[in-house]
């Protein structure tokens, strides 16, 4: 999972809190760094040579016109462009009232009437892709306000800490100046979550019992400004408004707890509303993020064959496995109680509570060894990776992910972020840890790391279109990190043992039944026991695991079916090209290019690789 938040639906009470994994960029500004300030135009090329003069005649006014789009957006979006790495706006903080979404609907609709006017059969083929990624976006913008209105029943939108914690732990420039820029940022916070309550108007229990944890991070990023302002030379002066507006700060954070908390307590059926969304907004909200070339329910039928496809290969496995580790034990005639056998058995194998950091630091290096050694994809292992504990405020969803840097500060570090389990008992952690056992945690460092989410982001930072980077494609994200798994198998990884392929289908079953439950929740209406049930009993999941999987698919949605949409899409187009080509086809190659165009949706890649 990557939380790379960028013109996602990001903004509290104006988007959605789904997870849109891409980056934005805009014209540089003097606050960059210089390195910064040689940053890409909309076409990811060299500022000095306008982009639109190296052009083809019948791109030249859509590139122009992309360029005052983005110029625009920043002007519209500070929060936004922050998330890029375009900071000269950032003490601006964005207050999430009705004119403020009234004046986002009415640019969007303004940007979709001019984008309108391009005709379409005139552009060259990237051009015209650039264009669909541009309609979806504003389209989608207006949709999440119109028709989703999340703002209205997601407490969980609101919260101040991400922006300021991105401002204080980016180098873009001196800590003094940042601590100034925070200072006057601060100023805002009580008028947001003024906003934000007079936003809220039948918000789910869940939601606003997600917001009240995680609004303890936004007090302990509201401390890291305090600290960090104490080593720097501020006057006397600055030092007294900054003391003013963090207590003002700390009360309206404090003041939004304390009215959810009483808020939550007066939760019923009638002044609330279900967590599920029904087939109606499922199907807008797929149509909005996946961008496939399936409907959700088509995706919800093609992951439950592939669930049994998976269980016939498990088996088989099992099967293999069985006298290794289960002489002398009945085997069962029931194949789904053959696999959960091994599979219990070969958890055993696991990490110690206090090693799992240290552990995945060692994995990074080796995988990276094996992607130079097998020649499967370019990376650049300069470009720092560092594994750290999911900040607080942003706990409660996942497990593990990637936070990485936009296109206009692709040096800044990435995060490899993983929640402790200091707060589990014995027992809890001990389910955690069979979950993530010795072979799932390298699958996971796979699909974090390398060669999936920090590969992947590398390469979109670098795309020829920044567009393709900029409007990125969650399921093109999330499916690249997911084929990477079954691609460092293939290339041998893990030796070709049955246990590290057994293990793979069971993770990968995470992939296939995050669409079942998914679309079985929020359309169908699953219980928690049936989806429990479901976890543990056909997906092969610890009870941990599945009570946690519970808790996200009630805080999200649409988000879980991005993994078995894009990486189905992505397998299936690297099959047919391998058909096609024969023995002219190239793993690395293919894997270039696919990377190249940034985190576009799979079908615009493909469209683009055919020359289509």
């Amino acid at each position: 999972m990557t939380t790379q938040k960028i013109i996602p639906r990001l903004l509290a009470g104006l988007f959605s809190s789904a997870l849109t994994l891409a980056a934005v960029a805009g014209l540089a500004h003097a606050a960059d760094t210089a390195a910064a300030t040689a940053a890409p135009t909309a076409d990811n090329t060299a500022a000095a040579v306008p982009a639109s003069a190296r052009a083809q005649p019948q791109d030249r006014d859509f590139i122009k016109l992309k360029d005052s789009f983005l110029a625009a957006l920043w002007r519209e979006d500070p929060d936004t462009a922050i998330w890029a790495g375009k900071f000269e706006s950032a003490a601006r903080l964005y207050v999430p009232d009705a004119g403020s979404r009234a004046q986002r609907l009415a640019f969007d609709k303004l940007w979709l009437g001019r984008f309108a006017k391009m005709d379409q059969a005139r552009l060259s083929v990237n051009q015209r892709t650039d264009l669909a990624l541009i309609n979806n976006y504003l389209g989608s913008s207006r949709w999440y306000l119109s028709d989703f209105r999340e703002f209205e029943w997601n407490p969980s939108l609101y919260n101040v800490a991400g922006g300021f914690d991105v401002i204080l732990n980016t180098e873009y420039a001196p800590k003094a100046q940042r601590v100034r820029g925070l200072i006057k940022r601060l100023q805002l916070v009580p008028a947001y979550y003024d906003a934000a309550r007079a936003s809220i108007k039948r918000p789910t229990p869940e939601h606003t019992h997600l917001a009240i944890s995680q609004s303890a991070g936004a007090l302990g990023v509201l401390d890291e400004v305090e600290k960090a302002a104490q080593t720097e030379k501020l006057s006397p002066a600055e030092r007294a408004l900054l003391a003013q507006r963090l207590a003002a700060a700390r009360t309206a954070v404090q003041g939004y707890v304390a009215w959810l908390t009483d808020l939550e307590k007066t939760l019923t059926p009638e002044n609330s509303r279900s967590f599920r969304i029904g087939k109606a907004l499922y199907e807008g909200k797929f149509a909005a993020d996946i961008q496939s070339g399936y409907t959700a329910e088509q995706t919800f039928a093609r992951a439950v064959q592939a669930k049994e496809e998976a269980h016939k290969n498990m088996a088989k496995l099992a099967d293999e496995l069985w006298p290794k580790y289960m002489a002398g034990q009945e085997k069962p005639e029931d194949p789904v109680k053959k696999i959960a056998m091994v599979i219990a058995k070969l958890s055993e194998n696991h990490v110690k509570r206090d090693e799992v950091f240290n552990t995945i630091r060692q994995q990074i290096p080796v995988l990276q060894d094996w992607i130079r050694d097998h020649d499967l994809v370019e990376l650049d292992r300069k470009k720092p990776l560092i594994v750290r504990e999911t900040p607080v405020y942003e706990r409660g969803v996942s497990v593990a992910s990637i936070e990485a840097p936009g296109p206009f500060r692709p040096h800044d570090n990435t995060y490899y972020n993983v929640t402790p389990l200091d707060s589990q008992t014995p027992e809890q952690a001990e389910s955690t840890l069979r979950e993530y056992n010795y072979w799932v945690m390298q699958i996971l460092s796979i699909h974090e790391g390398v060669p999936g989410h920090y590969v992947q982001l590398q390469h979109a930072n670098k795309s020829p279109s920044l567009i393709k980077s900029l409007f990125g494609n969650g399921s093109m994200v999330e499916g690249w990190a997911v084929y990477s798994e079954r691609m460092m198998l293939e290339s041998g990884y893990g030796g070709n043992t049955p246990e590290m392929w057994l293990m793979y289908y069971k993770w990968n079953l995470r992939t296939v039944c995050n669409t079942i439950l998914d679309y079985s929740v929020h359309v169908l209406g699953m219980s928690e026991a049936d989806a429990k049930a479901f976890l543990t009993q056909q997906a092969f999941q610890t009870e941990s695991e599945a009570n946690g999987k519970w808790l996200r698919v009630q805080y999200s949605s649409v988000q879980l079916a991005s993994y078995f949409s894009g990486y189905s899409e992505l397998y299936e187009f690297r099959e047919q090209r391998k058909k096609a080509l024969g023995d002219k086809f190239n793993l690395k190659q293919f894997h270039e290019e696919f990377l190249s165009y940034g985190s576009a949706p799979v079908h615009v890649i493909k469209s683009l690789m055919l020359k289509e």
